[in-house]
């Protein structure tokens, strides 16, 4: 783990990403982690203060702040990809995440959130997720109709499965769900905001890609 940090920090520097002031860098990337892994906003400033004194709202800018120092997926031949979309609370509103996960790589290439669900916003999902694909890959979905629709009309071969392939994405939504338990699956806003909400889901994303791939080496 230290040398997991240690990246992250090294990350943080180059990209001059945080403003600098009297906190220490390795404070902030600390913060976001901790709140990353489970920690609500305020029992993060709590814990870091122990070290240094630290405001709730400065936790939630930093862990925001994360997603500009880590990589995107990379653009390369890809077999099966899950697509899904779950629900979740923002304020109160329901609100779906989408989110599309490469079934070798285990990597998410893709979140995206939206207050509606059907067959053109499925597309325009579709069309975010190929940026990370150099080929057409067959697409692993479930058997809603929005599926259906968007993938005749785009063109791509695509499979429904409930089980099996789509592990993948069931068990990115799974810890996804359990970290938003936090939230009692509601975000902490009096009403609802896209762009902020799509902004953790982007740091969440890309740290759940950066965790499994550093678990994956020291496992291997």
């Amino acid at each position: 783990m230290k040398g997991f940090i240690e990246e992250l920090i090294d990350k943080a520097k180059k990209s001059k990403i945080f403003r600098r002031n009297k906190k220490s860098l390795e404070l902030k990337i600390l913060a976001g982690l901790l709140y990353f892994f489970g920690l609500s906003l305020r029992k993060t400033s709590l814990f870091m203060s122990l070290f240094e004194e630290i405001s709730h709202e400065s936790v939630r800018k930093y862990y925001h702040k994360l997603k500009y120092i880590l990589k995107e997926p990379k653009k390369k031949e890809r077999k099966l990809i899950a697509v899904d979309e779950t629900i979740i609370r923002v304020g109160d509103r329901k609100v779906f995440v989408w989110a599309a996960i490469d079934v070798e790589t285990k990597e998410c290439l893709a979140i995206w959130v939206s207050m509606a669900r059907h067959q053109f916003l499925v597309s325009k999902f579709i069309r975010m997720v190929l940026k990370y694909c150099k080929n057409k890959p067959t697409f692993i979905v479930d058997r809603g109709r929005w599926y259906k629709n968007a993938f005749e009309r785009m063109g791509f071969t695509y499979e429904n499965e409930k089980f099996g392939k789509r592990n993948a994405i069931e068990q990115f939504f799974s810890i996804l769900k359990s970290r938003t338990k936090i939230f009692y699956n509601r975000f902490p806003k009096n009403k609802v905001q896209l762009r902020s909400t799509l902004s953790w889901m982007k740091s969440f994303s890309l740290l759940y890609n950066l965790i499994n791939c550093y678990y994956k080496n020291i496992t291997s």
